[in-house]
């Protein structure tokens, strides 16, 4: 895990706001190694293990490094390396202390501050200056390189000493040295240059996770989603959707236990994606005591936090306005943004787009989920009422079905949802149809029908608010999943709990009339079978 990036993306923007100065960002990143390797001794982190730290307490420092002299002696040697003033300096540190501590207790989970920094040490360590070493405990900095080893541009080292010699031969002795001294900064810039290079604007939003190797080098591996966590609340202030993608069960332990801690048993209708194609840290995580009370106080609000940001909507201009200031005031390293306003279109065309990108990033023998998630990238923008796929999607599903081809074994269920306007039992009735819509469509096109289940669940699984038009658009969705055992034994249950929610083969009953004699009904029993459906207007 690469700790000193994630508090340069995470805290830095807090700490500096709109003064993005070069000097000031890696004065802040040799800061955070230096208060990394303070935090992984014991004895000092058992000094405030029990405080409760506000992000705003600027005293927080003072009590990391108790003598003043240390203190003084950080912000000197900081603001000499990086030519920062040094009370600059000194107010720059004061600030991101406390919020670096909150993202440094994000990121080790369960784990004790002290032991997750000692065990990630050699992915921070060669960031520490030498002069550190004396208000470090020992053994904090990285042992002197061996020959040909790279020497970080963030390690001080001492002048080279050697003997004096005759006149003659001093611009010998220092040819070399500026050979070596031009070599270095060339190398310098082209590093720092790769590393301040902007992302380009078209570049979806991706991390990377990152870990040590046996040399000590960072390998980098495949390009992650950021982790999300989609929530929205109901008329009544209560958890009415929940959502999340994860890279690990430790994240959504974090993320869950923050939900159960301000919505207690609500929390049981999360539902939590949990694949190493997203990342293993939430830049928010640290803040969520803080900031799901103040959704939770607002009805029919809805937020979504991924990476960096957080998208918040509600029902009206002013309560939306106050929800955003609320929240940035609770986590000032993170942007908070109101929803603008919903363009169908745009909204259509990127999600075919990116479900386009997914199936072409698969690859040969793809992940049965992989697929699937794939697939349910897409807004299936049906028409008000009607079952029919429209036509922008079709070239994506006949694309799948080719895909679909090269996973013999894969079993999807085709999971139809919608928004609340309508009666409960015509939106259940609704979501079948288009659930089943879409899997006669695959089929015509050569989709093996055994290999694909339908199943409508109406408006009882949203994934945002129902009072807002962006809301109401993102709950109109057609979801894949992969039918493997526990999805039956799962989706079997929820079958006889939920009137309707049943799952469908080309066994049940073809005509999907819920009124005939069998037990096999489609839709839910007590929908009126002479009006009939969208694909079978006749029944």
């Amino acid at each position: 895990m690469d700790i000193i990036s994630h508090l340069t993306r995470t805290v830095s923007p807090a700490v500096l706001e709109d003064d993005r100065s070069p000097a000031k960002k890696n004065l802040l990143e040799q800061f955070y190694a230096i208060f990394a390797a303070r935090l992984a001794d014991n004895d000092t982190y058992d000094r405030f293990a029990n405080e409760n730290i506000a992000r705003d307490d600027q005293g927080f420092y003072d009590r990391v490094w108790t003598d003043g002299s240390h203190r003084d002696q950080i912000a000197r040697e900081l603001a000499g390396k990086h030519n920062v003033d040094v009370t600059a300096a000194r107010g720059l540190i004061a600030m991101a202390a406390p919020l670096a501590f909150h993202e440094i207790k994000s990121l080790a989970g369960t784990t004790p501050v002290p032991q997750f920094l000692s065990d990630n040490l050699a992915n921070y360590q060669h960031h520490i200056p030498a002069w550190a070493s004396t208000v470090l405990p020992a053994g904090m900095l990285a042992a002197t390189p061996a020959a040909g080893a790279r020497i970080s541009d963030t390690v001080s080292t001492a002048p080279l000493q050697h003997e004096e010699e005759p006149q003659g031969s001093f611009m010998k002795a220092l040819l070399p040295i500026i050979g070596l001294i031009i070599l270095g900064a060339l190398a310098w810039a082209l590093l720092r240059g790769c590393q301040e290079t902007p992302e380009p604007v078209a570049t979806p939003a991706a991390t990377t996770q990152q870990a040590a190797d046996d040399d000590g080098q960072t390998a980098v591996a495949a390009d992650v989603e950021p982790a999300s966590l989609r929530i929205a609340t109901g008329e009544n202030s209560e958890l009415y959707a929940c959502r999340m993608n994860v890279g690990d069960e430790t994240l959504q332990t974090n993320v869950m236990d923050a939900l159960t801690g301000v919505f207690g048993d609500e929390t049981s209708k999360c539902r939590a994606d949990v694949d190493d194609h997203f990342a293993i840290d939430m830049p928010a995580a640290a803040q969520l005591a803080t900031i799901l009370p103040i959704v939770k106080n607002v009805p029919n609000a809805s937020m979504v936090i991924k990476g960096d940001n957080i998208i918040v909507n509600a029902p009206d201009a002013a309560t939306l306005d106050k929800l955003v200031d609320d929240l940035q005031a609770a986590a000032p390293a993170m942007t908070v943004k109101a929803e603008g306003p919903l363009d169908e279109q745009s909204e259509i065309d990127n999600s075919l787009t990116a479900s386009q990108a997914a199936m072409d990033d698969l690859g040969d023998n793809p992940d049965p989920r992989d697929v699937a998630r794939a697939l349910s990238l897409q807004v299936v923008n049906f028409e008000v009422d009607k079952a029919v796929i429209p036509d922008a999607n079709k070239p994506l599903l006949d694309n799948a079905v080719a895909l679909m081809e090269q996973v013999p074994n894969m079993k999807l269920m085709i999971i139809g949802h919608t928004d609340k306007t309508a009666d409960a039992d015509y939106n259940m009735k609704l979501s079948q149809e288009r659930a089943e819509s879409m899997k006669e469509y695959l089929v015509a096109q050569g989709a093996d029908p055994s290999k694909l289940m339908t199943k409508g669940m109406g408006e009882t699984d949203p994934i945002a608010d129902n009072s807002t038009e962006q809301g109401r658009f993102r709950n109109r969705r057609i979801e894949f999943m992969v039918n493997d055992e526990t999805v039956d034994a799962n989706a079997s249950a929820d079958a006889d709990v939920n009137d309707g929610m049943a799952i469908t083969n080309d066994a049940l009953d073809p005509d999907l009339n819920p009124l005939d004699s069998n037990n096999d009904d489609l839709l839910p029993d007590g929908d009126d079978a002479t009006q009939g459906s969208a694909i079978d207007p006749t029944n």
